[in-house]
C-alpha cells in the first residue's frame, strides 16, 4: 500500500521550447511539486482530462490549484476589462470541473493566486478584474516579470494564521483578486490596502487559498497542512520531511 498521500496540482497550457521541440505542452513551476515533496507527499501534474474529473479525483488525495491567467470574467458575470489576459479556455473549464469534483468528493484542496480566485468564483463569487483601478498602485504586481513582496495580516484562529503567524511577508504576482465572497467562503488574510489575501470555505475541512505564491515564498506550512489533511483522508500519515 502506497503511504504518502498523492497530491494532483492542476498544470498550465503553454507554447514552449525544448531540445529541438517547440510543442503545446503541460507546464508548471517546479517550486509546487518541491513544497509538496518537502512536505512529506507524492506530486502528479494533471493535464486536462475533461470527461475524467471525477475518476481523476478518486485517483488522488488532495489538490493544488496552481497559479496562472486570468479566469474567464464571463465565469462570474463580468465583462472583461482590457486588462484581462484569459488562461487557455480548456484549462478553465478542466480546472471548473476537476474543482466542483473535488469539492464534492471532500477532497482537502490549496487554492494559489488564480487558484484561489478560481475558489471563489466556483462558489458564487467575484473578481475584482484589475487591482490598480481600485487600489490605485502596483503593490501587488510590482516587477512585471517576477515576484514582489508586500505584508499580510492573517485571522486569529485561520490555517494561514497557524501556517504563517499574525504577519508575513508573501511573494505577489496578480493584479485581480477576490471581491465577493462565494458561498461559505470566509477571509483570512488581508493587504495593507484591504485586499483579500486568503480565504477559506467554512465547514469543508481543508479547502484554502491563498493569494501570494506560497510555493515560492517561505509558506511550506500551508502545504504541510496540506498533504496532513490529505493522509488523514488517506487513512496514513505524511512520512517525516527529506
Amino acid at each position: 500500500m502506497r503511504e504518502k498521500p498523492l497530491i494532483g496540482i492542476s498544470g498550465d497550457l503553454a507554447d514552449a521550447e525544448w531540445d529541438v521541440w517547440r510543442r503545446r505542452a503541460v507546464v508548471l513551476p517546479v517550486a509546487y511539486h518541491e513544497q509538496i515533496m518537502a512536505s512529506g507527499g507524492l506530486a502528479v501534474v494533471l493535464p486536462p482530462q475533461l470527461e475524467m474529473a471525477p475518476d481523476v479525483v478518486k485517483a488522488i488525495d488532495g489538490l493544488v490549484l496552481a497559479g496562472g491567467g486570468d479566469v474567464d470574467p464571463r465565469r462570474y458575470g463580468g465583462r472583461p476589462h482590457p486588462s484581462v489576459r484569459m488562461a487557455d479556455p480548456v484549462r478553465d473549464e478542466w480546472e471548473f470541473r476537476l474543482t466542483d469534483a473535488a469539492l464534492a468528493a471532500g477532497l482537502p484542496i490549496l487554492g494559489i493566486c488564480r487558484g484561489m480566485q478560481l475558489l471563489n468564483v466556483i462558489l458564487g463569487g467575484t473578481l475584482i478584474q484589475h487591482l490598480p483601478d481600485v487600489v490605485h498602485g502596483n503593490a501587488h504586481l510590482p516587477v512585471r516579470t517576477g515576484f514582489g513582496k508586500h505584508p499580510i495580516t492573517t485571522r486569529p484562529g485561520s490555517r494561514l494564521r497557524a501556517a504563517l503567524g499574525e504577519h508575513a511577508d508573501i511573494a505577489t504576482h496578480h493584479h485581480q483578486a477576490v471581491d465577493d465572497l462565494g458561498r461559505g467562503v470566509v477571509a483570512t488574510a488581508w493587504a495593507e490596502d484591504g485586499v483579500i489575501e486568503g480565504i477559506e470555505v467554512h465547514g469543508r475541512g481543508f479547502v484554502c487559498g491563498v493569494q501570494g505564491h506560497a510555493e515560492e515564498s517561505g509558506m511550506t506550512g500551508l502545504f504541510e497542512q496540506l498533504v496532513a489533511a490529505a493522509a488523514r483522508r488517506r487513512g496514513t500519515q505524511p512520512s517525516s520531511h527529506s
